[in-house]
């Protein structure tokens, strides 16, 4: 039996491939839509892709689920539990608990593990070359190493009501009746790693097993006592904020993300054609340099994402293809590169991307505005907006701002004031920068606070005692 980890830093999120070497078929579970890597992966190993699965419908990321069945022919499988509201609107045969697809020698079981989803499932793997005995369990969102999905996305993201109480319910008694009944030698292989939002405390390691898990996870005394009570107080304290765009990414994956089919490569743009598309805002520029260079100088009303391993996350907080039709022009530095990104970008359904250039130069410049620690006390801002996370505003921030995370700041534009400016500062200015560079093409007056709440931190501790 093959199976491989497919991981996507940008995301923290894991797909995987399992293959039946005897007879050269695999299933790819919870793969993302640039799909050349499962196809590369199954080529080099001799097999056909015959099935593709997906956990859950995610909230994170864009499910490449019918894109791979499009282009390789797959079987598509998704879970049938739930009830009505967890139905997929796209076809696909249906899984419920106890189901098996099977591949030569190897049986993939599906578990219905509800808590983080009520449709999710879990997938037990059983190498009957080997054994009668199911050996791996593909967790999914529902338990990861050293954590648990988060019962709560609903509410923040999908427009549930108070769900998440009968979601952490649902997770003791997933836990309780499915996961502790497994063999304590079964491996443990969980979708996200450290990094991601579906959980609050997920560990970097890419795999576990049942019985390190019923001992060291922090939910295994609650299980062992059966303290449901206590374990549904736990695992909702403190949870990290969720992203806006994991409303978009709940309704498209379980409609059906858009095929998009063989994708040609991107055109590098000359500066003539950029600047009109600018100049009638038929176009958006994405400034993919660091913040410390677009503060030098950058392109009028751009987008600041910079590249690197977060381009499908900062891409997901700045633009919204629900309501932002303008194609993106990419900066970057030779056509590879621009696809990498673009790869990145179409994980969370960002498609929309007419090419690239490779320089700033000719194009309409701006330099954004900053300020200086120092000079923040004797400044009348309308609100110092602080773009970091919940738990990090509540551990030390400047006195009178407004948190409001970065990943939700153009969802929540209700929040900020109609007039006047705006201070905005992270923990050293990255997020900061991604964010003020939507505030600023949205009209909003922005002053950046140089260095973030690092810079500021320091001033305060070097100023003297009165």
């Amino acid at each position: 039996m093959l199976i491989e980890r497919i991981y996507d830093e940008d995301l923290a999120q894991a797909s995987y491939v399992i293959g039946c070497q005897a007879k050269g078929e695999a299933i790819v579970v919870d793969g993302r839509r640039d799909i050349a890597v499962y196809r590369d992966l199954a080529a080099k190993n001799g097999m056909k892709i015959v099935a593709v699965t997906e956990t859950h419908i995610h909230a994170d990321y864009l499910s490449g689920t019918r894109e791979l069945a499009a282009a390789t022919g797959a079987t598509i499988y998704v879970s049938g539990e739930g009830g009505a509201d967890w139905q997929y609107g796209f076809d696909g045969e249906r899984l419920y608990d106890g189901d098996t697809i099977t591949l030569g020698n190897i049986s993939i079981k599906a578990l219905h593990t509800p808590g983080h989803t009520p449709e999710h499932l879990s997938f037990l793997v059983t190498d009957g070359a080997i054994s009668d005995q199911p050996g791996y369990l593909l967790s999914g969102d529902f338990v990861f190493s050293g954590d648990l999905g988060r019962p709560d996305l609903l509410d923040e993201a999908a427009g549930g009501i108070d769900t998440r109480f009968e979601g952490a319910k649902q997770l003791f008694a997933s836990l309780r009746e499915k996961f502790l009944t497994l063999p304590d030698y079964v491996q443990v292989h969980p979708a996200h790693g450290a990094g991601s939002a579906c959980g609050k405390a997920l560990g970097a390691i890419p795999s576990s097993t049942v019985g390190y898990e019923r001992l060291y996870a922090w939910w295994g005394p609650y299980l062992a006592a059966n303290d449901e009570q206590g374990f549904i107080d736990e695992l909702l304290d403190g949870q990290p904020d969720a992203h806006a765009y994991f409303g978009r990414m709940k309704r498209e994956n379980r409609e059906g993300p858009a095929v998009m089919g063989e994708r040609s490569p991107l055109p590098e743009l000359s500066t003539d054609t950029v600047a009109a598309g600018l100049a009638a805002d038929t176009l958006t520029f994405i400034d993919t340099r660091s913040n410390s260079e677009v503060h030098e100088g950058t392109v009028v009303r751009s987008l600041n994402v910079p590249a690197g391993k977060s381009v499908a996350s900062f891409g997901a907080w700045v633009v919204n293809p629900e309501t932002d039709n303008n194609p993106l022009v990419l900066l970057a530095r030779d056509q590879e590169q621009a696809h990498d990104m673009w790869d990145h970008l179409i994980r969370v359904g960002i498609d929309n991307v007419a090419g690239y250039v490779t320089g700033i130069q000719g194009l309409p410049a701006f330099t954004p505005k900053l300020i200086q620690a120092e000079d923040l006390k004797d400044f009348d801002p309308a609100m110092v907006l602080d773009v970091r996370n919940r738990s990090e505003h509540i551990g030390g921030n400047i006195p009178g701002s407004y948190q409001l995370s970065g990943g939700r700041v153009m969802w929540r534009l209700d929040k900020l004031p109609a007039e006047g400016t705006i201070v905005t500062y992270c923990q050293s200015g990255v997020r900061n920068s991604v964010a003020a560079s939507a505030l600023r093409r949205a009209g909003y007056d922005v002053v950046e606070l140089d260095g973030s709440y690092a810079s500021w931190s320091a001033w305060k501790n070097s100023v003297p005692a009165a």
